[in-house]
């Protein structure tokens, strides 16, 4: 029915504004035409598998009015076609349905096709049953990968052609993109890589899409391809297009950066962001991509390895798509200012002078009436400037933004957007353990698994990407019971060591360190005694370097790099009693006893019978985490538990009222996977501390769309013994504070500039509302109004929006008037002026205001 529904409205939409007009797009050395017309571009990275149809509308109407013009997307081959021949384009991976909304709300569209895309997404975007094709070696001149490559590109061009969707054809699609940084592994495929990205630029041509095509991250793109910088510093490190008849675009400019399971979240400054993309405007750029404008979820198992579910949280959307500020305000402003200037910028006439020894000033235009500047500062302290014989104080490390070469209308350093805090407010505890059922996975019996083998095999060439669990058991006889030492090396994520069915210890890697070994005392029984080693995969390989040193040399029956390696037991007593098995060839002394060995590879070394190897967890595979699969294995109540490794457990909850984005508090779990539903919502991993001992992520998104009114089934795989789910709780996400802090030195807001486009009767109407002073402005999130004034002063207050103190000078009349001017409003704005606090207190100082606010 929603699907229906949604076809119908869209179906009645495009009668109403017709198909569109063909565009036409092309390019020179200052920027990309449409229809004749340069143009300045900001685009924002949205994937659509990272949220969901029902968010799209608001993602995208939220980046359009943050002045976003263009949405970016990579296209997902794997989720596209998981298994060769089979195609999925429902749901979250309808990407027809994706550009059709960008489509409806105006905007353009950066098609980024790859097919290797990275993106911190589960072997790249490469389907893994490429690599079983006969012969294939991954992104270079290899017959077999560019026959699977051009079928694949065809088949995404062709969907697109279908649905008119390229500008050509009264589209969205203005640019799109072949392969995916290239230039960082072509070295290392030598002459077979020159002529694969030559082969890739003529494959993109004739695919005749009627738009531009880029390369990001490849300066020798071949003609007509345009070659593009990925990074935080374009506007310093990019040595520009390769031919003068190509414009200058960033197609990545990383907002924050991706966090890794064990790491604390990489933070990027709004002011940062703006000074680069200032910078980069300057020097000729005429296209920037924000990536990401908003990062979403990673749901299921789509992260790739070590990478958490939430992605890139501090986009200026969030993950729930909720406005992160100031990020999101602060490149509005920006956005705006540098619109204010686009015909003088887009002139082709551009000056450079020097202002001192680290300022510049970059001037655009053809004569007085069509001028615009920007003023550079690389110093780290405050700088005086004269500019047409006018004096600029610039900010350490900014931009100043003059659309008419006198006025300044922005400047990177200077925050006028407000700060928020996101606050998580618990609405369901599931405290109690008659909520709770558990079913506890056993050690599989050998009957119960189905492959055989005389040595460990790989982790992924054996699970083939169905799970991230394989199990690898072994049987041998011991005389005597014994004190023994179990050692395993494992290349990886995560292993689980289980002796005889008891659990014995894990061990696991890092991002930064995968190799680790698990060495445990046993103690072994007389008689027959059984290992299983569960090897634990949390996403697949993305890495280039990676890509090219074990995804190419894939084979079946050979291993890689993933998964246990060498497993031995050790009697200080007896010496080596058992080295079990290895995949990898060697030839080193060990320190088990054993001498130099140099005829191992792929060979068992002392083994009394085969290793028995099962793919997958038993829930997994009856999809216990469903109303079906639930009702297939034995539950019992949590009251009766004593808590396990390997544990599945199941409740049930009512979805919270209103509208605000639905969040699994997991603080109190350890490791494994989430489930409502039956969709699941993402891998966790609350036990893996950062360096600050803090979880690298406690809240997991649940969008309202996987939820039902009541009785919401919820599922949890958890792979650790010291957990409590009775700490779960359901929790509602919003923004619940607000804050500004503007000084009389900053510009007026942007808006403000719009005065001088309104008619003398309307600036009458207007003169309040965009009267061209400094003001703190501040707005709730939908729903909510400003219910307290929690400081405000106005003077020079200490400090900043999350750590403040009254100053020397400090207006006794600051809480009034804000209280006045904002309390039970929504929004709300305060001139930075000292009229507006009934005089000047302490006169000759530059004084700010400083407004610390309550929603609810």
């Amino acid at each position: 029915m929603e699907s229906f529904r949604y076809s119908l409205a869209m179906f009645i939409l495009m009668a109403v504004i017709g198909a569109g007009d063909a565009a036409n797009v092309t390019y020179d050395g200052r920027s990309l035409i449409i229809d004749g017309q340069h143009k300045i571009l900001f685009s924002g990275s949205i994937h659509y598998p990272r949220s969901t149809p029902q968010m799209w509308r608001s993602l995208i109407a939220k980046a359009k009015s943050g002045g976003i013009d263009v949405i970016d997307t990579y296209v997902f081959w794997n989720i596209h076609e998981p298994q060769q021949g089979q195609f999925d384009f429902s749901g979250r991976h309808d990407i027809v349905r994706f550009i059709k909304e960008i489509q409806s709300q105006g905007l353009y569209v950066c098609l980024r096709i790859g097919p290797f895309i990275q993106g911190e997404w589960s072997y790249g975007g490469l389907p893994f049953w490429l690599h079983n094709v006969q012969g294939i070696v991954f992104r270079t001149d290899n017959e077999p990968f560019k026959y699977h490559m051009k079928r694949y590109a065809q088949m995404i061009v062709k969907l697109m052609k279908s649905e008119n969707l390229y500008a050509s054809q009264g589209g969205p699609i203005i640019l799109s993109q072949i392969e995916n940084e290239y230039g960082m592994v072509a070295r290392a495929f030598r002459q077979e890589g020159k002529s694969y990205i030559k082969w890739a630029a003529k494959l993109a041509v004739e695919l005749e899409t009627g738009v531009p095509w880029v390369m990001c991250k490849q300066d020798d793109a071949p003609d007509p391809l345009i070659n593009a910088c990925n990074g935080r510093q374009c506007g310093e490190t990019f040595r520009g297009p390769n031919s003068p008849t190509k414009p200058a675009i960033w197609t990545e400019n990383w907002t924050s950066f991706y966090q890794t399971y064990g790491e604390e979240p990489l933070a990027r400054s709004a002011e940062d962001i703006a000074f680069q993309v200032a910078l980069f405007i300057a020097k000729n750029g005429s296209f920037v991509n924000y990536y990401m404008f908003h990062g979403g979820t990673n749901f299921g198992r789509n992260a790739s390895q070590f990478v958490a579910t939430s992605y890139y949280d501090q986009a200026p959307l969030d993950e729930y798509g909720l406005l992160r500020q100031p990020k999101w305000g602060h490149l509005k402003e920006l956005h705006a200012a540098v619109k204010l200037c686009e015909r003088p910028l887009l002139s082709g006439l551009r000056t450079t002078i020097s202002l001192g020894k680290l300022q510049t000033a970059f001037v655009f235009g053809k004569n007085a009436d069509q001028c615009a500047a920007l003023l550079v500062n690389q110093d780290k302290n405050d700088s005086t400037v004269k500019f047409l014989n006018s004096s600029y104080l610039l900010s350490p490390k900014s931009i100043s933004v003059l659309p008419d070469c006198k006025n300044v209308a922005f400047n990177t350093a200077k925050v006028n957007a407000q700060y928020n805090t996101r606050t998580r407010e618990p609405r369901q505890n599931l405290s109690s353990p008659h909520m709770w059922e558990v079913f506890t996975e056993t050690v599989p019996s050998f009957s119960e698994t189905s492959i055989r083998s005389e040595s460990l095999l790989e982790h992924m060439n054996t699970t083939q990407d169905t799970s991230d669990y394989m199990w690898q058991i072994f049987r041998f006889q011991q005389l005597e019971p014994a004190s023994s030492i179990l050692k395993v090396n494992h290349i990886g994520h995560v292993l689980h060591a289980f002796l005889n069915g008891i659990f014995i210890g894990s061990m696991h890697g890092a991002f930064k360190a995968q190799r680790f070994s698990l060495e445990k005392n046993v103690s072994l029984i007389n008689g027959t005694n059984s290992i299983a080693l569960l090897s634990v995969m949390v996403g697949l390989p993305v890495s280039l370097n990676l890509f090219f040193w074990t995804c190419i040399i894939f084979a079946p029956n050979r291993g890689t790099s993933t998964g246990v390696s060498v497993a031995s037991i050790k009697s200080p007593s007896q010496g080596v009693s058992l080295w079990i098995t290895e995949f990898r060839s060697t030839s080193r002394k060990e320190s088990w006893g054993i001498t130099e060995r140099k005829d191992l590879e792929w060979k068992t070394c002392t083994v009394l019978q085969q290793i028995y190897l099962g793919v997958g967890l038993h829930g997994e595979q009856v999809h216990v985490y469903t109303d079906p699969g639930a009702a297939k294995v034995q539950w019992k109540q949590y009251r009766d538990y004593k808590t396990q490794p390997l544990t599945w457990y199941k409740a049930s909850f009512d979805t919270p009222e209103g509208k605000y984005p639905v969040a699994l508090n997991l603080g109190s779990m350890g490791k494994g996977e989430a489930w409502v539903n039956g969709q699941s919502i993402g891998r966790y991993w609350v036990s893996f501390h950062t360096s600050k001992g803090n979880p690298s992520q406690r809240w997991y998104h649940i969008p309202r769309s996987f939820l039902k009114p009541k009785r919401n089934l919820l599922v949890i795989m958890e792979e650790e013994r010291a957990v409590n789910p009775l700490g779960i709780t359901i929790d509602t996400v919003s923004a619940t504070e607000v804050c500004g802090h503007v000084s009389s030195s900053h510009p007026p807001p942007v808006v403000s500039w719009k005065r001088k486009r309104h008619s003398r009767n309307e600036r009458r109407h207007v003169k309040h509302q965009y009267d061209r002073r400094p003001k703190v402005q501040l707005q709730c999130s939908h729903g909510k109004k400003i219910s307290k004034v929690l400081f405000a002063s106005f003077g020079t207050p200490n400090g900043n929006c999350w750590s403040y103190s009254l100053g020397k000078c400090h207006s006794p009349k600051s809480l009034a008037v804000v209280q006045k001017a904002c309390l039970s409003k929504s929004r709300c704005s305060v001139p930075v002026w000292s009229k507006t606090f009934g005089g000047d207190s302490c006169p000759h100082t530059v004084k700010s205001l400083l407004v610390h606010a309550q929603c609810s």
